[in-house]
């Protein structure tokens, strides 16, 4: 039999060959220049747009989001994408009621004053108003066939890596996004009936920006505030 050269068993287990594109120096700075002044237009944005978004798009970001490394490679997550007007009815009331909760108990002053400048409170109309709502979350345990617990490593790790190439790829498939995180967020496994292995981690509303919408003027950290280089 001919062996096959792009398969290899280590450890026992099957492994295959691996192949990337390399590029020249030149073409690596002009591609990560264009990547960065790409992402550089990201923004996170709360007034959207009711205007349809075709869901192979949200298909196609989802499977982006889930090539992301995780611990073991257990890929500890799971996505529940919303677009039922009614359970969107349902998550903007519960999200709002902690939003409330925290706006006006649970929030330091330091705090509160930091969020001046992005010009937000407790009112979510975004959940109902955008086409979709992705709700990511993270599984800290599996169940086995024979319905015993199983281990997952470095979840929250791994679902925040998920978690980055997903905001990623819906803006790099010309949508907007905002991360949302009211808090507790345990409403959002009752509403939508999730077993008891998830836990809510990350809201995302979906969807295009509305017209003529304006986001905070925040700068960025420069390069040299927030990287060191040990040559």
């Amino acid at each position: 039999m001919e062996e096959n050269q792009d398969i290899k068993i280590i450890k026992g287990f099957e492994h295959v060959k691996y192949s990337h594109v390399q590029y020249s120096q030149k073409e690596m700075i002009e591609r990560s220049k264009k990547f960065y002044d790409w992402m550089e237009t990201r923004r996170s944005v709360r007034e959207f747009s009711d205007k349809p978004v075709p869901k192979e798009v949200i298909d196609n970001i989802l499977l982006s989001a889930s090539t992301a490394p995780s611990g073991a490679h257990k890929q500890p997550w799971t996505f529940c994408v919303v677009s039922n007007p009614e359970i969107k009815t349902k998550i903007r009331e519960a999200a709002e009621k902690e939003e409330y909760e925290s706006y006006t108990n649970r929030m330091s002053d330091e705090w509160l004053d930091d969020l001046k400048p992005m010009a937000t409170d407790w009112k979510k109309p975004f959940l109902e108003i955008a086409p979709y709502l992705i709700i990511v979350f993270k599984k800290p345990f599996e169940y086995d066939s024979e319905g015993k617990k199983r281990q997952n490593y470095y979840v929250s790790e791994s679902v925040g890596l998920a978690a980055g190439i997903l905001i990623t790829a819906i803006h790099d498939a010309g949508l907007v996004t905002l991360t949302h995180t009211p808090s507790p967020m345990n409403f959002l496994q009752k509403i939508l009936e999730r077993p008891d292995n998830e836990r809510a981690f990350l809201l995302l509303p979906v969807g295009y920006e509305a017209e003529d919408v304006f986001v905070p003027n925040n700068r960025r950290k420069g390069l040299e505030e927030m990287a060191f280089y040990y040559d």
